[in-house]
């Protein structure tokens, strides 16, 4: 069983594992989330430094405090020694590197569910988001996405362009197909949306938002940054604005005295016909607007 949806995040900023410095400084950054990174942006030499450097950060730390707490592990056999290193009540979960299986997902999964007994915490508690970065790891997004403790997924394209050999132009077109792929697979099996893949331009704040509001269009509602110059960009366009929300509200209650009224539809200012699956929209957004 998977734990519950949660509060969906809209930033994710990954913090190198190694620094502590950097790692203090990034609390209050302005991410809904963080992401503390034990693979790449840690060198091989300083995997067991950035292990220490991180078990000493969270315990620091309060669980459920804010930014919700997460820690990308290694794959395989470092992976299991990175876990051991950082499961504690102060994170929310851990993101898989390179997760190319429901059996891996399935057996970092248990580890997690072992040392939460060990270590006193609630079972559940800490939830898993695999990162698909192959092309067989997107064709099994489906039965990733369903296996245990995973609430959301992520691709990490860098290397899945590399594995399939694309070179994204610059609306990125290329990529449609994975990243829509991976918001069905989530939609099917009733977990999160996918957090949206990073931009590693951080000096293109207009070129930021455009593609930002690209995966939004695509059922996105969050995106992992690697640069606190992102924060602002993201967090807006995943905000509903005062206008949508105002008008999110007017819809649900117009729908509302219309079923009382016995009718199943009803057609709005603009003409637009209004029906559950609309309805259904704008509950979302008040949601989204609730959770800020």
């Amino acid at each position: 069983m998977n734990p519950p949806v949660g509060t969906a995040l809209r930033s994710h900023l990954y913090v190198p594992g190694d620094r502590p410095d950097v790692l203090r400084k990034a609390v209050a950054r302005g991410a809904d989330a963080l992401i503390i990174d034990l693979e790449d942006a840690v060198a091989a030499s300083a995997k067991d430094t950035a292990r220490r450097v991180v078990a000493d950060f969270l315990a620091e730390r309060v669980a459920d405090g804010t930014p919700a707490l997460w820690v990308r592990i290694n794959p395989a056999a470092a992976g299991r020694v990175d876990l051991k290193a950082v499961v504690s009540p102060a994170i929310s979960g851990i993101c898989i590197a390179k997760a190319e299986s429901v059996d891996a997902v399935a057996e970092c999964a248990a580890l997690v569910d072992a040392l939460e007994r060990e270590r006193g915490i609630p079972s559940g508690r800490i939830a898993l988001s695999p990162l698909l970065e192959s092309a067989a790891a997107v064709f099994a997004a489906r039965d990733i996405a369903s296996a245990p403790r995973v609430v959301r997924l992520q691709v990490g394209e860098a290397d899945l362009r590399a594995d399939i050999g694309v070179t994204p132009g610059p609306d990125e077109r290329e990529l449609l197909w994975v990243r829509s792929q991976v918001v069905l697979a989530s939609a099917a099996a009733g977990i999160e949306p996918p957090v949206g893949p990073v931009s590693t331009n951080f000096t293109d704040p207009g070129g930021l938002r455009e593609s930002t509001l690209a995966l939004q269009r695509l059922g996105y509602l969050g995106r992992a940054c690697i640069h606190p110059n992102q924060l602002a960009v993201v967090n807006e366009v995943f905000t509903p604005s005062d206008d949508e929300v105002e008008k999110a509200r007017v819809l649900i209650a117009r729908y509302e005295a219309a079923s009382a009224s016995g009718e199943g539809v009803f057609v709005d200012e603009s003409g637009r016909m209004v029906d559950f699956a609309v309805v259904r929209s704008a509950r979302r957004t008040l949601a989204a607007a609730r959770q800020r």
